[in-house]
């Protein structure tokens, strides 16, 4: 909301002398964010209101040249050369004299040109540097002031712009009349409310019938008719300037008026060519396969949740959103319907965003406006007309009002000093509730407060505590550092947590977090099954984005989207890994609404609980690219399945569990190429390479290894203890086995430690072997075995015998063969 001081002023008494810093001040101190401060452009020299007396129209030129006449004030009129054509003999000008520098250093001389002497400029709107038009020279009006007269301040040339961001629930801020009201507030000066307007004495039949069929979306519909309005009336100079600085276009009398008063009031109106209208006005629902074209040329099909307001033509205005087209005010309108209602807010929020379609309207009807100000809108509304535009009011306004008593709300007075931690006695409570429009009825012990119609906002308690500690000042209430509570430290699972993010860090992947957030479109890029858990999602009310409304079940999607952006910006070698909340779906039971003006009971709180789904938490990788880079030392080693069932082993020793590695099968996984992860015999997680198609769809390299592991469904670790330290040596046993390509190398590490007993002190693969010599279907896996005994030197003897047994034991396990 862009506020124009000089227009605020006419509102406001502001003490004479108070700098813009003050009032930007003011303005945080009450809690509206200043977004910016718009300074005028800088014109110095002599600038001046200037009116012609004669124009001669220079011929014999390529276009339009005038040598004009201009009163300015001295004894002798001042010839000026202009090349527009938009002005008269009569007309109020601004004129910029012999030694003036406009905007951009464009400085101002006599000078001769086209055979005549210039002596001045005559300015348009661009030149001046309050606004962009530059079509024609600026035409101020019949009410500007004398030749002569300093033009500085009559076209703006003063006036600071202070732009303020407002907050969804203070929408009455989205205009002057609620500006003026908390500006007066927070300087404590005087304030006249513009939307204090008496109707003048209308006679005669009501204005057009009007019938409202939902009343719970339109509680108030004010109309009222005009004719005789001169379409070729301009808007004044004023009204421009102040839409201007509102960033709202001028368009023509009749719709920047409707602007105007919206800017003022904060009452959205809109005007209908009378003439185009045809019958009764209906407020009411579309009904399906209604469609309608609105201002801006689009033709929208409308939805039966769309408020309407209609004639036997059908719609001609999607209600407090945009109107049609078929009613649209024309270069030729000269009878007018202007239209003031009061909207649910929801509703127009809904519509708004439907279609796509937040105008300025919408946005304050879907904060909520002062029903109130229906016909105060009109009658301000129809003087302007009146005015500027000879228009004239026929009949009696329409004015169908159905709204019921404003709701009360009870207050402890003591409440605002409890919350705050000051106190504030029940007199103060009473005048700032009083100061913000409310009606405060009671005693020290118990209020009843009604709140304004402007501020439908004030609805609860808490609400009415936070306008008292506003109008205190936020300043007053002591920043107070609240003394810690000794504890215990971290838990056991948020050691867990951060010692597996940690120990990734540790091992070469980046931590890239996502939003929990997944859609269809990601779910059938892994492939997922349709009778597949994963796609059993908990979907959002009110999601960020309409491609993503579910939370998600999995944290591939959102790890491998990162992993894709990396690699389109040029980064071949990514290892990221991401560790969060996980949403699994199912059925679950509806959470109840508890109100705010109580805690929770207990049934309520577990009903809530109850609602909420299961909250795992889950650690994927994801990596592609070269594990080890290259150099000097050699080609390097690209990232394999291999590499993100290290990372889940990475993981399992973080958490103080042991994990185990078997053949698998999962979505998104390359059937042959995925690896279960299990702790306990329990499956807690899987990893290897992504499928084919997957890698196409997410646009990935072939081959791209991820990982994904339930970190909640590892057991506790028990309590480490160190190992013992035997200072015998060791002796080191290497054996190859030949056998089944299918036998998981895992299982054969498990017969050698079965088989070497309580001497063996580590095994390690170091080598696997495919070829022509250990045959079709067959292959290699070679092994390191380090024998110690804690308490003596091993014989060769016993190392033998441990050998022995342990390729025996293989032989008849795995159907292996001892490889020479």
């Amino acid at each position: 909301m862009r506020v124009p001081i000089g227009w605020l002023a006419e509102h406001v008494d502001i003490p004479a002398g108070t700098p813009v810093e003050d009032l930007d001040t003011a303005f945080v101190r009450l809690g509206l964010e200043v977004e910016e401060v718009h300074r005028p452009a800088e014109v110095t020299g002599p600038l001046v209101v200037g009116r012609v007396l004669e124009i001669e129209e220079l011929t014999g030129y390529k276009k339009p040249i005038r040598y004009c006449q201009v009163d300015v004030g001295e004894q002798q009129p001042r010839g000026i050369v202009c090349g527009a054509t938009n002005f008269a003999v009569g007309d109020s000008v601004v004129v910029a004299l012999p030694g003036a520098v406009l905007p951009g250093g464009f400085g101002i001389a006599a000078r001769k040109t086209y055979d005549h002497v210039s002596d001045g400029m005559i300015c348009s709107v661009r030149e001046l540097g309050v606004g962009e038009d530059h079509a024609g020279i600026l035409v101020l009006g019949d009410d500007a002031p004398a030749p002569g007269t300093p033009a500085g301040p009559v076209v703006g040339l003063d006036d600071v712009v202070i732009e303020l961001a407002i907050t969804p629930d203070r929408g009455y801020c989205l205009s002057l009349r609620g500006i003026a009201r908390e500006m007066g507030t927070g300087l404590g000066v005087e304030w006249r409310d513009p939307g204090a307007l008496t109707p003048p004495a209308w006679s005669g039949e009501p204005a057009w019938p009007v019938s409202v069929e939902d009343a719970d979306r339109c509680d108030r519909f004010s109309m009222v008719a005009l004719e005789g309005l001169d379409p070729t009336a301009p808007s004044p100079w004023w009204m421009r300037r102040r839409l201007a600085q509102s960033s709202v276009r001028s368009i023509s009398l009749a719709v920047d008026v409707t602007n105007y008063v919206m800017l003022e009031l904060g009452q959205p109106m809109h005007a209908f060519d009378r003439d185009r209208v045809r019958g009764p006005i209906v407020v009411r629902r579309a009904r399906e396969g209604e469609r309608l074209t609105t201002l801006d040329g689009v033709e929208r099909a409308l939805s039966s949740d769309d408020l309407l307001i209609t004639d036997d033509s059908g719609p001609i205005g999607l209600a407090a959103v945009m109107g049609g087209a078929s009613t649209e005010i024309g270069d030729g309108t000269s009878t007018v319907l202007l239209e003031a209602a009061h909207w649910e807010p929801t509703g127009v929020a809904r519509t708004a965003r439907r279609h796509r379609l937040p105008s300025e309207a919408a946005k304050r009807f879907e904060r909520g406006v002062d029903p109130e100000m229906t016909v105060a809108a009109l009658v301000r509304a129809a003087a302007l007309l009146a005015e500027y535009g000879g228009a004239r009011v026929v009949g009696t306004p329409v004015d169908v009002d159905t709204r019921g008593p404003r709701p009360t709300i009870p207050l402890d007075p003591a409440r605002p000093g409890r919350v705050a931690g000051v106190p504030y006695p029940p007199a103060q409570v009473t005048e700032l509730l009083g100061t913000v429009g409310c009606t405060v009825e009671g005693d020290s012990d118990r209020l009843t407060v009604t709140p304004p119609s402007w501020r439908p906002d004030l609805t609860d308690p808490a609400d009415l505590v936070e306008e008292v500690v506003r109008l205190a000042g936020y300043d007053e209430v002591p920043s107070v550092l609240p003394t810690a509570p000794p504890g215990r430290g971290l838990t056991e699972r948020q050691r867990r947590r951060r010692a597996v993010g940690r120990v990734l860090a540790e091992f070469g992947y980046v931590e890239a977090p996502s939003f929990p957030f997944v859609g269809t479109a990601a779910l059938d890029a892994l492939g997922l099954a349709e009778d597949d858990p994963r796609r059993q999602v908990v979907l959002v009310r009110n999601p960020l984005s309409e491609e993503e409304p579910a939370l998600r079940t999995t944290l591939l999607p959102g790890l491998l989207a990162a992993l894709a952006r990396n690699l389109s910006r040029g980064i071949r070698d990514v290892a990221l890994f991401e560790h969060g909340a996980v949403f699994p779906g199912g059925e679950r039971s509806a959470a109840p609404l508890p109100g705010v003006d109580r805690r929770p009971d207990d049934e309520t709180l577990a009903a809530l609980l109850g609602a909420v789904p299961e909250q795992p938490w889950h650690v994927a990788v994801a990596l592609s690219g070269h594990r080890e880079p290259r150099g000097w030392w050699g080609q390097g080693r690209p990232a394999v399945w291999a590499d993100a069932v290290q990372a889940a082993r990475r993981v399992a020793e973080a958490a103080g569990v042991e994990l185990t590695v078997r053949a698998g099968e999962r979505a998104p996984w390359h059937p042959g190429r995925c690896a279960e992860l299990l702790v306990d015999g329990r499956v807690v997680g899987h990893a290897g390479e992504l499928h084919p198609r997957v890698c196409a769809a997410l646009d990935l390299p072939a081959r791209t290894a991820v990982m994904e592991l339930d970190v909640d469904a590892l057991p506790p670790a028990s309590v480490p203890v160190g190992p013992h330290l035997s200072s015998f040596p060791p002796v080191f046993v290497d054996l190859a086995f030949v056998l089944n390509a299918a036998v998981p190398a895992a299982a054969v590490e498990e017969s050698i430690r079965e088989a070497a007993g309580e001497l063996l002190e580590a095994v390690r693969l170091f080598d696997v072997y495919t070829g022509p010599q250990v045959g079709e279907g067959r292959r290699s896996l070679a092994w390191s075995l380090t024998l110690r005994a804690p308490d003596r030197t091993l014989s060769g003897e016993e190392a033998a015998e441990v050998r022995r047994r342990v390729v025996a034991f293989v032989e008849e396990a795995q159907q292996a063969e001892l490889r020479g």
